[in-house]
């Protein structure tokens, strides 16, 4: 099997809370730095709100289903990989004051890392495997290092999805 560069998307909020921009940055430059390397084929950043309801108008929107799309392969990705995408995105209760009723919501995370061999996604970070947090920042420094993901380094047969 031979081994190929990754390719990276970067989802990061819009509306960032205090401290998030200066790590937001921070993950650009280490990728810029891996892609000089060639250590990856490239990434793109893509920008999201703090929420997206899967029920409302703005899911409808292509912007809106694309997060949604991506949302649900992360989730596909993190059940055939045993892991906990709880640390990714969380789930709240929208209340609607024009038809006086609730929704189900997603909150997106302030920055998540998509990482893909072509077509296939290969990892998300953050997620929990047991007690392990795989950071965005673990998983750069193992790109760096030239390492397989954590994930993978731990696992001693390949998990099949049915």
């Amino acid at each position: 099997m031979t081994q190929t560069e990754p390719y990276i998307e970067l989802y990061v909020r819009s509306m960032l809370p205090d401290g998030a921009g200066a790590r937001q940055e921070r993950v650009i430059d280490e990728l810029d730095e891996l892609e000089r390397r060639e250590e990856i084929a490239g990434y793109n950043v893509v920008v999201w709100g703090k929420q997206i309801a899967p029920e409302s108008a703005a899911a409808a929107t292509e912007a809106g289903r694309y997060i949604c799309n991506r949302v649900a392969e992360f989730k596909q990705w993190a059940l055939s990989n045993n892991v906990s995408l709880e640390s990714f995105y969380q789930r709240t209760t929208v209340d609607s004051e024009a038809t006086e009723s609730a929704s189900e919501a997603m909150v997106l995370p302030v920055m998540g890392l998509a990482e893909y061999d072509g077509a296939e996604l290969a990892h998300v970070a953050p997620c929990t495997k047991g007690e392990d947090v795989h950071t965005i920042t673990d998983r750069l420094d193992r790109l760096e290092a030239g390492d397989p993901s954590a994930l993978e380094q731990r696992t001693a047969t390949p998990i099949s999805s049915d």
